[in-house]
């Protein structure tokens, strides 16, 4: 609504308030914005104005239409900053026309173990104009808590130069309370009950959520914290009728976004939280917003991709060959997953009592040998095999203490005799190793380099394998790295490729042991540092998931999956799945993709083909139904090596190109469509099972 200016001018306020008031009423739980027409109005006048839109509880005061004689001023806004009352803390954001409101059921929050408050019980809150040569915006500051002085500042402002949104969070005194997490920024208002409005969540390799879908979201895997597999890229956006906004969190390393979907819509509201880095909010959290008109998720996806263009990230393989050109064998490559030796410990949450027989196992390296052998007898040309519980220890147990060769196996002899057996086929032969789970049956375990929490704790549990287990610190990773790695050299293992367990998949630890203190940004770069080791000796570097801080130093992966592929095939999806991590990082990982048919309704050969990725020839986890190890259809090895020459001969085509668009041809995406670089492109219809691949030339 427009104020009647007449009513201002002649003092009339009771009657604009009333006015207001009857208004807001009308709207319900619409939003109700107030126009003033600063230009108009003296100062006095806009003062009272701010006044009278508080107490009628209007959502929003503007300061003008821009149809009278003038607009807004940097003083107009000054003034609103200062005079409007505390309850308005709502954000409208207008870009050409496209109006995004914050969602009025939410208000930002602040979680203390002490306590929840909102950011409005603040005993002292204040707003001024924010200027600087790059921007402008308002500084709001909120201080006092439950007695305390606990204080903090909001910063949002706009970038002069392209119109980036910024939204900062910035502590000033952390005294009296201890914070859990804080509930910024709010979701937008996003309710309307049409298919064309939908939200994207980068949980696994990516979900897009029309307003309308039929199943409830629910519980977000990590709850949707960036840099696992809940949020493998630290971004969400939303799009109604091509037009939409992107949010990336610059300031990743303690921070997720939470969101909600209920059965058929019509909403879905998706926000962020941050969380303590070592117990306090001891630097400044940050959050950029794009809003882009006439777009869809590929803009998103290509936004973001640019944004990390320019922060210097954007590794491609391309780039990483020219430090290891061996990266070019694993182009159209079949990848193996299997093992040696798995021994569950009884107080492993795996042991299973009923059926001993489980928890022991031991297949020689011979007999992996002559699987090898018979994929080659099949006509594979090209093999990756990812070795697991090769040790004498086992699958998951006395890490990083994980040498010698299993001795019931065949020992070292039996182990190079099979690496023998594969590069004399020109295969390539990596193993499985971990360097997080810090178990106390090391030999070397020492309380001292497992992580400590600020409260004097060490967390641990003895859910894998090998029994108890804590974290180790990741600053001591790569010492056990090059230790290891020198053992299988010395044994003559030449290795090509090496995965280093839950790296990328899990979030980064924290560590306040004063000797060797570690952020979860600092954990993020040990990490990198174990596998820039690696590459620096020639072996290609691998790890559980994508995470997007990891994409730099990563060749390949094991399990990129989307969400619902972990769960079994009978289990609603949160939404349709869409290639949001492709769409940024094809080009930059070569990502292996599960084949299995995993019902009479569900092949994931053919998300495989959609993502231009590699196939897995044998997929076999030592822990059932984990890792998407469900029983499904059973397909013979030479079936199976039919169904991935289909993939393969796309990844040697596709494999160092950027996938620049993917399409659903369907509103409920049952038929997907994937663009390359080059023009090939991947039509998959999975009601049908069904595939077209058109090769450019």
């Amino acid at each position: 609504m427009v104020i009647n200016i007449g009513w201002v001018k002649d003092g009339r306020y009771d009657l604009v308030e009333e006015e207001i008031r009857c208004l807001k009423a009308a709207c319900g739980d619409k939003i109700l914005k107030v126009i003033i027409e600063t230009c108009l109005l003296t100062d006095t006048e806009k003062i009272r104005m701010c006044e009278v839109v508080t107490a009628a509880k209007a959502d929003f005061i503007k300061t003008s239409t821009g149809f009278s004689k003038a607009g807004a001023t940097f003083d107009d806004i000054a003034l609103f900053a200062s005079h409007v009352g505390e309850k308005t803390l709502a954000l409208r954001i207008e870009k050409e026309g496209i109006v995004w409101n914050t969602a009025p059921e939410e208000t930002p929050e602040l979680i203390f173990e002490e306590g929840n408050y909102r950011f409005l019980d603040a005993e002292k809150i204040s707003h001024e104009v924010y200027a600087s040569g790059v921007g402008y915006g308002i500084r709001s500051r909120y201080a006092g808590f439950a007695g305390t002085p606990y204080a903090f500042e909001t910063l949002i402002w706009i970038e002069t130069t392209d119109e980036t949104l910024w939204m900062e969070w910035i502590p000033l005194c952390e005294e009296g309370l201890h914070p859990v997490k804080v509930l910024w920024p709010t979701a937008m208002e996003f309710t309307n009950g049409r298919a064309d409005w939908y939200t994207l969540l980068t949980e696994g390799q990516g979900l897009l959520i029309p307003n309308t879908w039929e199943t409830e979201l629910g519980k977000l895997s990590f709850d949707g914290r960036f840099e696992t597999s809940g949020g493998y890229m630290p971004w969400f956006g939303q799009v109604k009728e091509r037009n939409g906004y992107m949010a990336i969190c610059t300031t990743p390393w303690n921070a997720g976004y939470r969101a909600e979907h209920p059965a058929e819509g019509p909403y879905t509201r998706v926000g962020a939280w941050l969380e303590p880095s070592l117990g306090t909010m001891n630097y400044r959290r940050v959050f950029r917003y794009t809003f882009l008109n006439d777009c869809d998720y590929n803009d998103l996806c290509k936004t973001y991709r640019q944004y990390v263009r320019e922060q210097g990230h954007l590794r491609t393989l391309k780039e990483k060959a020219v430090q290891n050109p061996s990266i070019h064998d694993l182009v159209g490559t079949c990848f193996m997953h299997t093992g040696i030796k798995t021994v569950v410990q009884p107080e492993s949450g795996f042991f299973d009592p009923q059926n001993p027989e489980k928890n022991n196992r031991v297949v020689p390296f011979s007999v992996r040998e002559q699987e090898i052998k018979e994929i080659h007898d099949l006509g594979v040309e090209k093999v990756y095999l990812h070795l697991d519980g090769w040790a004498e220890p086992g699958y998951d147990n006395q890490h990083p203490d994980y040498t010698p060769a299993c001795e019931e196996a065949g020992g070292w002899e039996g182990m190079k005799s099979l690496v023998d057996t594969m590069h004399a086929f020109d295969y390539c032969f990596g193993i499985h190793d971990q360097y997080r789970d810090y178990y106390h049956a090391a030999p070397s375990y020492d309380e001292n380099y497992a992580c400590l929490l600020p409260d004097g704790t060490v967390p641990g549990h003895s859910h894998w394998a090998g029994g108890s287990q804590d974290y180790l610190c990741a600053t001591q990773a790569p010492f056990y790295v090059k230790r290891n790695f020198a053992e299988l050299k010395k044994n003559g293992i030449r290795l090509d490729g090496a995965y280093l367990d839950v790296f990328t998949c899990n979030e980064g630890d924290e560590c306040a042991n004063p000797e060797h203190v570690m952020t979860r940004r600092d954990c993020y770069r040990y990490r990198g540092n174990c596998f820039s080791w690696l590459l620096s000796q020639g072996i290609l570097s691998s790890s559980e998931e994508v995470s997007d801080w990891a994409v730099p130093y990563l060749v390949f992966c094991h399990y990129a999956p989307y969400d619902f592929m972990l769960r079994p095939a009978d289990v609603p999806k949160k939404g349709i799945p869409v290639p949001l991590f492709n769409l940024v990082y094809h080009d930059c990982v070569i990502e292996p993709w599960m084949m299995d048919r995993a019902s009479k309704d569900e092949d994931y050969m053919l998300y495989a083909l959609l993502a231009g990725g590699a196939p897995y020839l044998i997929r076999d986890g030592a822990y059932p139904n984990t890792d998407g190890a469900f029983e499904g259809e059973k397909i013979s090895l030479a079936a199976m090596a039919e169904r991935c020459r289909a993939v393969t001969e796309l990844h040697e085509k596709t494999a160092f190109l950027e996938l620049i668009r993917h399409e659903c041809l369907t509103a409920d995406g049952s038929v997907q469509k994937s663009i390359f670089a080059d023009g090939t492109y991947v039509i998959c219809n999975f009601t049908e099972q069904t595939y077209e691949i058109v090769i450019s030339k």
